[in-house]
């Protein structure tokens, strides 16, 4: 039986990839943000924490999808997935391997469970992927494991609520017991933390109401999952709603997930980075 072993999440920020590919992790400016990812670059290359799958929950930022197309919920089950270029040349990262049998398992059994999931064969993986893949990984030949791509729209309104994705996490709790397989797979939840990029408010950081949330992911999942989408937008600026996407990992993960590693860093680029390790507890 394949089975949950890690829930991870963390802020996708594209300049944090650009700093990894140019080299620049060490500058006074960014070893504070690189700093903070050691211990789980440590823990995740022993072999008992290493997965064979990473479901990975991220948004894409107009590479796959646009105003044409704007899928709820969408999960890659291709057997591939190639770096998107986002207007400046792709990403020198390895191509994305997905382990394509699993992926067609998990959306047949979330569509069962009453999930209308889109289902993608052919599309680029951006920033929102790669770079937190960069941050676990570092900068390998090829990635270490599968990954399966699960991309959730918090791009354009409406986004789905905090409880329907907590839902969606708890269903593919569900699809990835009842695989065949014995894999150890980790369910990653990506973006955030709070932030706006546009408008008067744009560099807006609530670290307090961060660090809550941070606090929350293993002592109040009822609090997460009844956060309104004006809430997100109030206190955390308008692309705090990516922290939906973490909810689809709590969810994964359950109430008795334990937190093993926890780092958050003001700031990254304008942003608040956050990043977290639990560990699913029986």
């Amino acid at each position: 039986m394949a089975r949950i072993t890690a829930g991870i999440a963390s802020s996708h920020v594209p300049a944090i990839g650009a700093a990894i590919d140019l080299g620049r992790t060490q500058e006074d400016y960014w070893r504070p943000v690189f700093d903070g990812f050691d211990w789980t670059k440590t823990w995740i290359a022993e072999s008992a924490n290493q997965p064979d799958v990473v479901l990975l929950v991220y948004n894409d930022h107009a590479s796959a999808f646009d105003m044409n197309l704007i899928p709820t919920f969408a999960i890659g089950c291709a057997d591939q997935f190639s770096p998107a270029d986002e207007g400046w040349g792709p990403r020198p990262v390895p191509i994305v391997r997905n382990d394509a049998d699993f992926a067609w398992h998990i959306a047949q059994s979330l569509i069962l469970d009453e999930f209308d999931m889109t289902i993608i064969n052919k599309m680029d993986v951006d920033h929102g992927l790669t770079v937190p893949l960069s941050l676990m990984f570092g900068q390998p030949a090829a990635w270490p494991c599968k990954i399966i791509p699960l991309a959730v729209n918090v791009v354009t309104y409406p986004p789905p609520s905090g409880a329907r994705c907590y839902m969606l996490g708890a269903a593919i709790r569900r699809a990835i017991e009842s695989y065949d397989q014995d894999l150890k797979v980790h369910v990653w939840g990506t973006g955030g933390m709070s932030h706006q990029l546009q408008g008067p408010r744009a560099g807006l950081i609530n670290a307090q109401w961060d660090q809550r949330f941070l606090d929350d992911l293993t002592r109040d999942h009822a609090r997460l999952r009844n956060i309104p989408h004006i809430e997100y937008l109030r206190e955390t600026g308008s692309e705090g709603i990516e922290m939906v996407m973490w909810l689809i990992m709590a969810g994964a993960l359950g109430e008795s997930a334990r937190e093993l590693h926890r780092h958050y860093h003001v700031p990254c680029s304008n942003t608040a980075l956050g990043h977290i390790v639990l560990s699913p507890q029986s």
